[in-house]
C-alpha cells in the first residue's frame, strides 16, 4: 500500500477509534516508504482542518529518518496549534538528537503541563546520547527564568540527564539558599540519582541533618545512594505484589474516599490487598500471596516513615507513600509528575525487596511511571485492560461532541491519543492481561483497543471486580434496626443530623442516592439535572456522597459549579438536595443501606441508588449498593450490563442522557413502590440483588482468582535479553 493510498483510507474511515487504530498502518506504511515524496503528502495534512488526520500524519513523519521528515517536526514545535507542538514533541523521542529543537523543547518544559511531559521525555531520551548539548541548553535556560514553577522543571529535567555538567549544576542549585524550596528540593532529587558520586554524597547528607522540605528531599535521596536492594528472606515462601494507586491517599480506614481522586479503586485495593494475603481456597499448585504492598501517593516525611513498613517480611498488607513532591493535583494535570513518581516508586520496590508481580490499572501517570520501572527492575506487570479512553471516545463520536475537526483540541485537554497509546504498549509488555466482564468483551477489545484476546487466551484471564460482604452486611444490619426502632448509631446519627435540614413536608420522602468522586466522567451534575428538572424533584430527596466541598479541586469544582447552576447552593437543602461531600467508606456504607430502609421520621423507605457515570468499567459503588438491597440505576455499557437485571434488579439506561437518566430513576421509585405494596415479596427483590452479588462478586473470590493469575506470572521469568519466556 502506498502512502497516499493509506492516508485515503484514515480520512475514509467513519469512527474516530477505528481512524486511530487505522494511523498505526499509516505509520507502518511510512517506515516502509520513507522520501520526500511521503514527507510531502504527510506535511500537506497537518495544517488542514482534519485534526485527527493531522495527529496521525505527525506521528507517521516520525518513522520516516530523513532530514526533510525532522524538518517538518521541527518547524511544529513553533506552530500556534498547541496540539502540533504537542505531538510534535511526543514524536521526536523516537527519533535522533537534533540540536536545533533542544531549546524549544526546552521551552515547553518551561511551559510546563502535558506537553511540558512529552518534551522532558525526549530531552531525557536525547540526554543519554547527548548529554552535553541537553545539559548546556537547560543552563542557558535558568538564566533567564526566576519564577519556581518552570525554574524546578528545569532543574528537574538536568536531574534526568547524565554526565559531569548536570551534576555541577546540581550541587550548585541544591547548595544555594537564595533559590525556591521547590527548585532546591528538584535538584536535590537528581542527586539522588547520582550513586557512587561522592560530591553528591556529601551534600544530601549535609542536608538531611537540617529541618524543612530540603531536609526530607535530601533524607530520601540519601536513601536513594546508600541504600542496597532488599532480597528475599529465605522463610518467604509465598509472593509479594505491588498495587498502586497515585492519584489517592490511601489508607487502610479510606478517610479520603469520594475527595479529589480517592474513588472506587482506592476502596478495592485496600479491600483487594487485605483479602489477598488471607486468601483461603487457592488451588494448591498456586503459590499463595504472601504480602501486598499498597503504593498511593503521600509525603517525603510519610514516604520514608513507610520504608520500613514495606521492608518487613512479615506477612499481610502493608502500604507505602510516594512523594510527588507538589501539591495534589488531579489524575488529569499528575502527568508533569512522572519523574517523581518514577523516583518514588523505584525507592519503595527496592525496600520491598523481591516483587514478584507489579499489578497495574488504568493509563495514568502511575502507571506510565511504574511500567518504566518495573522494566529496570525485572519485575513482571499483570494490567488490568479496559477500553478507556477508547469508550469515551466512541461516547463523544456517537453523541457529536467530539469530531475530526476538533479532535486535536479536546486531545490537548483530554490527552485521548497518548492515554489509547500507553493502554496498547501496557497490553503489550504485560506478562498478563486482566479483563473486566463486558456484553461484548471479544468484540470490544477487538474494535476499541485493537487487541484480539482469542489469539493467546492464556494470556488473559476475565477477573470480576469484588466487594467486601461483611462491610455491607454490619451497615444492613444497623439500618434496619434503627429503622424499626433502636437507637441511630454514631454513624446513622450523622445522616440524621444531615436530613434534619429539609424542610418539614419533604421528611416523608425516600432517598435517591449516589456515591463516588465529583468528577465529569462520574455524572454528578447530570444526576442533580435529571433529578431537579422534572417531577421527580417532588418524588424524592437527592443525596450526594462525594467531593471535597470546602477546597475542591479544578474537577470538582467544574461539577459543583455545574450543580449550582441547576439548584443554587443556598436553596439546595430547601429544595430536596444534599450535598454531603466525602465520607470514609463505611459511613457510605451505612448511608446506602439507611436509604433502603429509611431514616425514622426524615426519611421514607424505598430509595434508589443512582450511578450517572458517562462509563463505568465494573461498578463496586454500583454493586455495594445492590448487596445492600437496593435497586440500581447504571449505565447500560461496560460491568454494570452484565450482572444488573433489567427491570428486576435495576434499570440500565444512557447516563449521558438526562432525560433518559431521569426516566429511569422514575421507573426505579415505581418499582419499588410497588414492591412495598406488595407485601408478601417486598424482600424478594432484595435478595435477588443481594445473592447476585454473593455468588460472583465478593472481594473473596477476587482474590482468590488474581492469586491464581499472580502465581502463574510468578513461574514465568523473561529473558531480558532475548525476549524469550523461560519457565522455571
Amino acid at each position: 500500500m502506498g502512502i497516499q493510498t493509506s492516508l485515503d483510507e484514515l480520512r475514509q474511515t467513519t469512527h474516530i477509534v477505528d481512524a486511530m487504530r487505522v494511523a498505526d498502518e499509516l505509520a507502518f506504511v511510512a517506515s516502509r516508504n520513507g522520501g520526500a515524496r511521503t514527507v510531502r503528502v504527510l506535511a500537506s495534512t497537518v495544517d488542514g482542518d482534519d485534526q485527527l488526520t493531522a495527529i496521525a500524519s505527525i506521528h507517521a513523519l516520525a518513522q520516516v529518518f530523513d532530514d526533510e521528515a525532522d524538518d517538518v517536526l521541527s518547524g511544529l514545535l513553533s506552530s500556534e496549534r498547541g496540539y502540533l507542538r504537542e505531538h510534535a514533541a511526543w514524536a521526536f523521542s523516537a527519533r535522533l538528537p537534533r540540536y536545533d529543537t533542544i531549546a524549544r523543547l526546552i521551552g515547553l518544559v518551561v511551559d510546563g503541563g502535558f506537553s511540558g511531559m512529552l518534551a522532558q521525555r525526549t530531552l531525557q531520551q536525547w540526554a543519554s546520547s547527548a548529554p552535553d548539548q541537553v545539559t548546556v541548553g537547560l543552563e542557558s535556560a535558568l538564566l533567564g527564568v526566576r519564577d519556581p514553577r518552570p525554574r524546578t522543571r528545569l532543574v528537574e529535567t538536568l536531574g534526568v540527564a547524565r554526565g559531569q555538567i548536570a551534576t555541577a549544576a546540581l550541587l550548585r542549585v541544591a547548595a544555594t539558599e537564595s533559590e525556591p524550596v521547590s527548585v532546591r528540593v528538584a535538584a536535590v532529587a537528581g542527586l539522588g540519582d547520582r550513586a557512587g558520586d561522592s560530591r553528591s554524597v556529601e551534600l544530601v547528607t549535609r542536608l538531611a541533618a537540617g529541618d524543612g522540605f530540603v531536609a526530607d528531599a535530601a533524607r530520601l535521596a540519601l536513601v536513594d545512594l546508600t541504600s542496597s536492594p532488599a532480597v528475599r528472606a529465605p522463610w518467604q515462601n509465598g509472593l509479594t505484589v505491588a498495587q498502586l494507586f497515585l492519584h489517592a491517599d490511601i489508607d487502610p480506614q479510606l478517610t479520603r474516599a469520594g475527595s479529589g481522586d480517592n474513588g472506587g479503586i482506592a476502596t478495592l485495593l485496600v479491600r483487594l490487598g487485605d483479602a489477598l494475603a488471607a486468601a483461603t481456597g487457592v488451588p494448591a499448585e498456586s503459590a499463595a500471596v504472601q504480602r501486598v504492598v499498597t503504593l498511593s501517593r503521600g509525603s517525603a516525611t510519610e514516604a520514608l516513615d513507610s520504608l520500613s513498613g514495606v521492608a518487613s517480611t512479615v506477612r499481610g498488607h502493608a502500604y507505602a507513600s510516594v512523594p510527588l513532591l507538589s501539591e495534589p493535583v488531579a489524575s488529569s494535570d499528575a502527568w508533569q509528575l512522572r519523574v517523581a513518581a518514577e523516583r518514588g516508586i523505584r525507592r519503595v520496590l527496592r525496600a520491598v525487596g523481591t516483587v514478584d508481580v507489579l499489578h497495574l490499572r488504568m493509563a495514568d501517570v502511575g502507571s506510565l511511571a511504574a511500567a518504566n520501572v518495573a522494566r529496570d527492575l525485572g519485575i513482571p506487570v499483570v494490567f488490568t485492560v479496559a477500553p478507556d479512553p477508547h469508550a469515551v471516545i466512541r461516547t463523544l463520536d456517537q453523541s457529536g461532541d467530539l469530531t475530526r475537526a476538533n479532535f486535536g483540541e479536546v486531545d490537548e485537554r483530554e490527552h485521548f491519543w497518548f492515554r489509547a497509546r500507553l493502554v496498547q504498549r501496557l497490553a503489550a509488555d504485560a506478562a498478563h492481561t486482566v479483563l473486566f466482564p463486558r456484553p461484548n468483551l471479544e468484540t470490544d477489545m477487538r474494535e476499541l483497543v485493537g487487541i484480539d484476546i482469542t489469539a493467546h487466551p492464556e494470556r488473559h484471564s476475565i477477573v470480576p471486580e469484588g466487594i467486601d460482604l461483611e462491610v455491607v452486611d454490619r451497615a444492613v444490619g444497623e439500618a434496619a434496626d434503627h429503622a424499626t426502632g433502636a437507637p441511630a448509631t454514631p454513624t446513622l446519627e450523622s445522616l440524621r443530623t444531615l436530613l434534619d435540614g429539609l424542610p418539614e413536608e419533604r421528611r416523608g420522602l425516600p432517598l435517591l442516592i449516589s456515591v463516588g468522586r465529583f468528577h465529569r466522567i462520574k455524572g454528578m451534575a447530570t444526576v442533580a439535572s435529571a433529578w431537579a428538572n422534572g417531577p421527580l424533584r417532588e418524588r424524592a430527596n437527592l443525596l450526594l456522597v462525594g467531593g471535597d466541598l470546602e477546597n475542591p479541586s479544578a474537577d470538582e469544582l467544574e461539577q459543583l459549579d455545574r450543580i449550582d447552576r441547576t439548584i443554587p447552593r443556598h436553596e439546595a437543602v430547601a429544595s430536596g438536595l444534599l450535598l454531603a461531600g466525602h465520607r470514609p467508606n463505611d459511613t457510605v456504607a451505612r448511608w446506602v443501606a439507611a436509604a433502603r430502609f429509611g431514616v425514622p421520621g426524615l426519611a421514607a423507605p424505598g430509595g434508589v441508588y443512582v450511578c450517572g457515570s458517562l462509563k463505568e468499567e465494573f461498578g463496586i459503588a454500583i454493586l455495594e449498593a445492590m448487596a445492600a438491597g437496593l435497586l440500581v440505576v447504571a449505565p447500560a455499557g461496560g460491568g454494570p450490563a452484565t450482572y444488573v437485571e433489567e427491570g428486576v434488579t435495576g434499570f440500565l439506561t444512557r447516563t449521558s442522557d438526562a432525560a433518559l437518566l431521569a426516566a429511569s430513576m422514575s421507573d426505579a421509585l415505581d418499582t419499588v413502590a410497588l414492591e412495598a405494596a406488595q407485601t408478601a415479596t417486598t424482600d424478594a427483590r432484595p435478595h435477588r440483588s443481594r445473592d447476585t452479588v454473593v455468588q460472583n462478586f465478593t472481594i473473596q473470590a477476587m482474590a482468590r482468582a488474581l492469586a491464581v493469575v499472580y502465581s502463574g506470572v510468578s513461574d514465568t521469568v523473561y529473558d531480558a535479553h532475548a525476549g524469550s519466556a523461560v519457565i522455571r
